[in-house]
């Protein structure tokens, strides 16, 4: 019996279907996935055949306006198909499709949607399969592209299961492209991934494809970065790369001289410095620098010199680089009038950062005993650039030496309240020393305490002094005590874990390990982390603390491994996605919001809030009642799989009064950048939050 009138659907994108879809309908909608795909999809790497034309569906007038319902709901959701899979995944009748999961991945990869295809590349591993070829190359090209901190990371995993899991070949433009990427950071960064760039030219050139000259050249660079120099293995890359008949041009020379100012090796310096001019007369600034460091190496800071003053002469001018290797070398040597003539240039220049070369200056005048300069430096350090920790802590040395420790107190005091600035093992040390010789033993127990608290390592010295003192008063020594959260850590953790934060656990779930990220180019990150560096040293892995007291706090730590954070991973990261707990509006406490806000968010111009977080629908509406509750209302829109919380207008004003005490200063600074920041707010604008 023909149907009175009909309607054509294409696709469902909804889960709340009606009553009225028998299975049989389901079973359509699924076809019709196929279908769609197969219009969105034209992919070199497939070879399914075409599917056939199928018959529309045809439903009676009665159900047309639930039809309409589910077409609009089709259209406000982001990515239907992905909703359509996963809901067609729950249904009793669905029996695994490795073709369509292939083409969805396949899709989603190519609109760079690279979470979504994830996704369903983990689910087609899930149901024992290999993902095709073209799945792992479109993920990979997808990360790829994606301007989002961890990418990469996730596009060298993808790679390596391609070819190790897979079987597969990857092509020349994957190798190059991955490389690239591998390279197009800084050497600080880029370093780390000196293993994989390596497994990238020995695929390459175990499977015979061409090797570029800019992939010697890469593995050249990144070898010049490496805490241990391998010299054997460079060698080799150079010979490799005259044998396939590539000339080391300009960037592998300067790779070479970085090597040779870091290994002290003068003689291949000049010899590299010979093939460098050949190719221009005027080297660059940075291979002036390179040289000047391997004769300082070998004892000739007069060497030093004289090449920086050939270099103002062929330049016609020094950059920050020169003048801070310069001001390095000579105070090392002890050179003192030297070094004072040219920080004065240095100052006059207008050049920026200030602040390394004056830490060497003010470790001169304090090693020469030359306390006054060093006041003086000092004194001018502030006015001109921003204190930092390695700066006072020189100070407090001078001031324990010369024994002025109620001094000595109120800057360490004053570090130790300041969230930039913070303290460290060397300075606790130093103001330890200080009250041990004083005879103030009440206060020496006290940043005892302190330190086994942060777990920082006393000095010998110092120790055998406090062996005696405390065995005297406490008959036992006390040792560094358990571990144990405090109460601002705690609420610390919840508000970095709403903002992103993330946690990795083993597959009993016993224990975990929490894995802090920061972006090296956000403002707020910058002073972020090394509070956060401070505030949970105790905590942190032994690989992640420096070994020589270094003031460059990584932008990537992670903590030992530990039952502690159970609650937080069963709650936050259950199953290993990021979940919002149901009892988050308990624990929305205003210190959790700012570092909620410091971490995952964002402030526009206006003074609008916008807040991101990664959750349930329903854990989101929870929020929205937990500030609503605080008489703050709020917008939340979805842009993917982040959901966007908006607190604009006067509401932003209460949010702020609330969060404010908890805020660590915020400054300017001049030398970071903040892409991410930048990248944040258009997101923001884009969502448009005073839209109804």
């Amino acid at each position: 019996m023909p149907f009175p009138q009909t309607l054509a659907l294409s696709i469902f994108s909804t889960p709340n279907l009606t009553p009225h879809f028998t299975t049989s309908s389901m079973r359509s909608s699924f076809r019709f996935l196929t279908f769609s795909l197969s219009h969105h999809l034209t992919r070199p790497f497939l070879s399914s055949p075409r599917l056939p034309q199928l018959r529309r569906l045809a439903v009676t007038a009665p159900e047309q306006e639930a039809l309409r319902s589910a077409e609009l709901e089709s259209r406000r959701l982001r990515g239907p198909e992905v909703e359509v899979y996963k809901w067609m995944m729950q249904r009793n009748w669905y029996r695994f499709d490795f073709a369509l999961a292939t083409k969805l991945a396949d899709y989603l990869g190519k609109e760079r949607k690279f979470s979504k295809c994830r996704e369903v590349f983990d689910d087609i591993i899930n149901q024992g399969r290999v993902p095709s070829e073209s799945t792992f190359h479109i993920l990979v090209v997808a990360y790829l592209s994606a301007p989002v901190q961890g990418c990469l990371d996730e596009a060298c995993g993808i790679y390596n299961r391609m070819i190790q899991l897979g079987g597969y070949q990857p092509r020349l433009s994957l190798h190059n492209s991955l490389f690239k990427a591998i390279v197009s950071n800084p050497g600080t960064l880029s370093k780390h991934y000196l293993k994989q760039a390596e497994y990238i030219f020995h695929h390459m050139v175990t499977t015979r494809l061409d090797v570029q000259k800019d992939i010697y050249a890469g593995l050249i660079w990144l070898h010049s970065y490496q805490d241990s120099i391998d010299k054997e293995r460079i060698a080799e890359l150079r010979e490799a790369m005259q044998c396939a008949g590539y000339e080391e041009h300009r960037e592998v020379l300067l790779s070479i001289l970085r090597i040779c100012a870091r290994e002290g090796e003068v003689e291949e310096a000049e010899k590299t410095w010979v093939k460098l001019l050949k190719f221009e007369s005027d080297p660059p600034a940075l291979a002036f620098v390179y040289k000047m460091e391997a004769y300082s190496k070998v004892g000739m800071p007069m060497k030093s010199l004289d090449i920086f003053r050939e270099m103002q002469s062929k330049l016609g001018k020094a950059d920050v680089a020169a003048y801070n290797q310069i001001i390095e070398i000579l105070c090392k040597a002890q050179e003192s009038e030297l070094a004072e003539s040219i920080m004065a240039d240095f100052v006059k220049s207008g050049l920026k950062p200030l602040t390394p070369s004056y830490v060497h200056l003010l470790s001169m005048y304090y090693n020469l005993e030359l306390y006054d300069k060093l006041e003086e430096a000092l004194s001018q350090c502030l006015e001109k650039c921003r204190p930092n920790c390695a700066i006072y802590t020189i100070y407090l040395d001078y001031l324990v030496k010369i024994g002025n420790i109620d001094k000595a107190q109120d800057i360490f005091n004053r570090m130790n309240s300041d969230a930039f600035i913070g303290v460290n093992a060397r300075s606790c040390n130093t103001i330890l020393s200080g009250y041990l010789s004083s005879g103030n033993h009440m206060k020496a127990e006290k940043i005892y305490d302190f330190m086994c608290l942060k777990k920082y390592e006393i000095e010998s010295p110092l120790m055998e002094k406090l062996d005696y003192i405390l065995s005297l008063k406490r008959k036992v020594v006390k040792r560094p005590i358990n571990l144990k959260l405090s109460k601002e850590q705690r609420e610390i953790l919840i508000g970095l874990l709403l903002g992103g934060l993330r946690i990795d656990s083993d597959d009993p779930r016993r224990n975990h390990i929490i894995r802090f990220d920061f972006d090296g180019n956000s403002n707020s990150h910058y002073v972020l982390k090394s509070h956060i560096y401070r505030q949970f040293y105790e905590w942190l892995h032994p690989s992640c603390k420096p070994s020589d007291d270094s003031e460059n706090v990584p932008d990537k730590f992670c903590t030992i491994v530990s039952s502690h954070f159970g609650f937080y991973a069963d709650q936050f990261w259950a199953n290993g996605e990021p979940t919002i707990p149901k009892l988050i509006h308990r624990w929305m406490s205003p210190c959790v919001l700012a570092y909620w806000y410091m971490y995952g968010g964002h402030r526009n111009s206006s003074g609008d809030i916008f807040l991101k977080i990664k959750g349930s629908q329903e854990g989101v509406e929870n929020i929205v009642k937990k500030f609503k509750a605080m008489s703050m209302d709020c917008k939340v829109k979805r842009k993917g799989r982040v959901f966007w919380i908006g607190i604009l207008g006067s509401n932003s004003t209460w949010f702020w009064k609330l969060v404010e005490p908890y805020m660590i200063e915020d400054r300017d600074f001049p030398e970071v950048g903040d892409e991410t920041e930048k990248h944040d707010a258009m997101a923001a604008e884009e969502i448009k939050f005073n839209s109804d």
